[in-house]
């Protein structure tokens, strides 16, 4: 049989089809509705392009974008530049894996399996936590659902998030918390890290959780164990949302005493592709491995001792658990938890380590260049990873601001007065592997003729 490209309605085609329904004409199909709302003339639409044309003025279209590629980018707040390996995408451009389903036939689905087992298996390494799950959507989601799984062990209805978790995980967390009836506290922050002081009196044998980011959205490292410490004193657990590849260098959350770890793992491998998809990781300790959401691949040996893998758990609504299931994820993230094992596993731990100090380094030295600028300062003085605060000089116009970057070819940094009123002027500023020492001292010379 020929392959096509696609396969256009000819007008044979349509000419049956209209004789198949009953009817003579395509106006026909409207007859119910009254012709004076029906739309006359022709819709604001170019005349139909062969495919030749067509992809020429989509590819014209899409040069209209700035992106990685053509600029240098120094945007954060959620995805990040980062170096992604060639040897990823040939490895999950495999028919294997980019065509996989959800492997309910684990005599069929080894490959499949054994790919999110060892994704498992990173993430828990990563976290130091005792059990990981097949990936979750998103990080948002994630820790979403790692509220959902807290008030359900502890039975209580209250959830206390810092404002320095990400402005969009708070709103999945707060849609959520609605429709499971869950009591939302948010907790200020001081000098860019949550607020001890007010996290200490808001904490209470009715909360069931606390749920922070570390490095958190404005890129500083939070003090886990003293949060971890003071929620357990009234026996409820700490979830932390981390960035994966700050843990190349981090201690641990686990370690440090959290309950549930979660996360985005788009910084391991995964493209930015204007926003998304991403993938998420959620990890426990043993004692809430049942109430985990979504599934886990286990290993096991068959009856002849060769090595196996199964769906070791999956609580999902359609199946036995139904309208008791943990969860409502019907799906996950295999293909691009592959991208973060395929990466991980290239970079292996001294990888890591060697990427996760590069980032540290590279927006240190950011930082000491930028707050040569005269009028510009650091919004805070917590430590941070590879993203950073700066207020800007009073009056800056951050509209021209960012143009004027654009214009030079540097994606500006993220405006915080968009999610935080009271940081109004100040800017987020991201630096991963990929920026080079030209490209900071050029965008550092650049920011200070436009201020």
């Amino acid at each position: 049989m020929k392959q096509h490209r696609y396969l256009p309605m000819t007008e044979q085609d349509q000419t049956e089809m209209l004789r198949v329904v009953g009817v003579s004409s395509i106006d026909d199909l409207f007859s119910d509705i009254p012709e004076d709302i029906r739309y006359q003339g022709e819709l604001p639409m170019s005349s139909r392009l062969d495919e030749r044309g067509l992809t020429r003025h989509l590819a014209e279209l899409a040069g209209h974008n700035a992106n990685t590629d053509t600029h240098a980018s120094f945007l954060g707040a959620g995805i990040y530049d980062h170096h992604i390996p060639s040897v990823i995408q040939h490895i999950t451009s495999r028919s294997e894996f980019y065509t996989a389903y959800t492997p309910y036939q684990p005599e069929v689905s080894q490959g499949e399996l054994q790919a999110i087992f060892e994704f498992q298996s990173y993430i828990c390494e990563l976290t130091g936590m005792a059990v990981a799950n097949a990936s979750m959507y998103d990080g948002a989601t994630a820790l979403a659902e790692a509220g959902s799984l807290a008030a359900s062990a502890t039975r209580r209805k209250q959830l206390i998030v810092s404002r320095t978790v990400h402005p969009e995980a708070r709103q999945v967390l707060a849609a959520y918390a609605r429709g499971l009836g869950l009591d939302i506290v948010e907790i200020g922050y001081s000098d860019g890290v949550t607020d001890a002081e007010a996290l200490a009196e808001a904490v209470s044998e009715q909360t069931a959780a606390v749920l922070v980011q570390s490095p958190n959205f404005f890129g500083a490292v939070e003090n886990v164990k003293l949060m971890a410490d003071l929620i357990h004193a009234h026996q409820g657990l700490m979830v932390v949302s981390a960035n994966p590849l700050a843990l190349g260098l981090l201690e641990t959350p686990g370690k440090q005493g959290a309950d549930i770890v979660v996360g985005d793992a788009q910084p391991l491998g995964i493209s930015s592709s204007l926003g998304g998809p991403t993938c998420g990781y959620f990890a426990v300790s043993q004692a809430h491995m049942r109430r985990i959401p979504g599934r886990i691949v286990g290993q096991t040996t068959d009856r002849n001792g060769k090595r196996g893998f199964v769906l070791t758990l999956q609580a999902r609504e359609q199946h036995i658990r139904r309208e008791k299931a943990t969860s409502n994820i019907c799906s996950n993230q295999a293909l691009l938890a592959l991208s973060a094992s395929v990466y991980l596993s290239v970079m292996g731990r001294r990888g890591m380590q060697e990427v996760a100090e590069l980032n540290l380094h590279k927006s240190r030295y950011a930082l000491e260049q930028l707050l040569s600028l005269k009028g510009v300062t650091a919004s805070f003085n917590a430590p941070t990873f590879n993203e950073f605060a700066l207020k800007l000089p009073d009056g800056t116009d951050m509209n021209k601001l960012q143009a004027g970057l654009l214009a030079a070819g540097f994606i500006g940094g993220y405006e915080l007065g968009r999610d935080y009123e009271e940081l109004a002027g100040h800017m987020l500023i991201a630096v991963t592997e990929q920026r080079t020492k030209e490209e900071i001292d050029q965008f550092v010379h650049t920011l200070g003729g436009l201020l």
